[in-house]
Order: structure tokens, then C-alpha cells, then sequence
């Protein structure tokens, strides 16, 4: 039997990956079939489980995958770049709408809760080194913890994806990202 290039197995996993991608960003997280993400890929089952254990995995890589571009964009610009990315691109991040079902999956499931948060560290940990070294640079402000500021930032990250996923209007987002990004910062003198 002939063998697959690597090359070949990569663009393989790669369609899979964005048909998956717009498979649950249409019928979110329990709606995105295996049926349904063989139609989204156009490849059988048997073709999508070997490149993933399950439908869990396969979700996960997407994530991990949006982990570590929004990781990328913390650490060199900050969180509130990732938002303003997320508000310019809908279409990239629409897939994240199924967050409102996979909070209800990591309240019912320990091994799943663990996958997702093992995804959300690298983001994380890239914002609180970008605030620390902010914070030594004198920029940002003092009377609160880093860790504190990731969590306060995490929450608005939440919340703007809670709104594009349940189609609210996104067009005051930028003004409340530039409030966001001046409640960070140490205020300037007053004049």
C-alpha cells in the first residue's frame, strides 16, 4: 500500500479542521453530528476519527489552535487586541458561539473541563507577562494584581463572545474596548 506523505496527512487534518470549524459554528457544540461534520468536511468518518480519537478531540485541536493565535496576540499586544481582533473578523471566531454550550460542559465534565482550561493557560499566562511587563514599564496601574487584570479581562472576553453568539449588536464593542483598555492603564495626570 502506497504510504501518505506527511505533507498530504497535514492538508488532510487541515480540512477537517475547517470544516469542523463551520460545522459547529452552525449547529454549536451537541448539534455538529458526526454525520453533520462528515457533510462539513466532506470525508467519512473513518477519515475524521483518524485524525482525531473523537469529537471531543477534534474540538479541542480547534481550540487549542485559537489558544495559541490569541496567546501569539496576547503576549505581543495585548488581550484587548484578541477582542478587537474577534470584533474585526467575526467570521474567524464565529465557532466560539458554542461557548455557551461548553460551559455547561465543563460544569457536567471533569475530563472535559480539564482539556478546555489545559487550552485557556497558554492564553492566559501570555496576557499576565504582557500586564507584568507592562506594569514594570510603568504603564499600567498598581492598586490591582495582574492576576486580578487577566480574570477582569477574561470576563470581557467572555462577555463579547457571549454577545456575537447570541447576535447582539456589536457596534458600541470598540468604544467599551478603549474604556476597558484606559481602566488598565495608570490614569493620566489631570491637566
Amino acid at each position: 500500500m502506497p504510504r501518505v506523505s506527511d505533507d498530504r496527512l497535514a492538508a488532510r487534518r487541515r480540512e477537517i479542521l475547517d470544516g469542523a470549524r463551520h460545522c459547529f459554528a452552525a449547529y454549536g457544540y451537541d448539534g455538529a453530528t458526526v454525520r453533520r461534520l462528515e457533510e462539513a468536511t466532506g470525508l467519512s468518518r473513518g477519515a475524521i476519527f483518524h485524525h482525531f480519537k473523537d469529537k471531543e478531540a477534534l474540538f479541542l485541536a480547534l481550540a487549542r489552535e485559537d489558544a495559541e493565535r490569541m496567546a501569539d496576540v496576547a503576549s505581543q499586544e495585548g488581550l484587548v487586541q484578541v477582542m478587537r481582533d474577534i470584533l474585526a473578523r467575526p467570521k474567524d471566531f464565529d465557532w466560539l458561539s458554542t461557548r455557551l454550550e461548553i460551559v455547561r460542559k465543563i460544569r457536567t465534565d471533569p475530563g472535559f473541563r480539564e482539556a478546555w482550561e489545559s487550552q485557556s493557560a497558554d492564553r492566559e499566562a501570555a496576557t499576565l507577562a504582557r500586564l507584568e511587563r507592562k506594569r514594570r514599564a510603568g504603564s499600567l496601574r498598581k492598586d490591582v494584581p495582574p492576576e486580578v487584570l487577566v480574570t477582569y479581562l477574561d470576563v470581557i472576553l467572555d462577555g463579547i463572545v457571549t454577545r456575537l453568539a447570541s447576535g447582539q449588536s456589536t457596534d458600541d464593542l470598540h468604544a467599551v474596548l478603549d474604556l476597558v483598555e484606559a481602566s488598565v492603564r495608570i490614569p493620566a495626570a489631570p491637566e
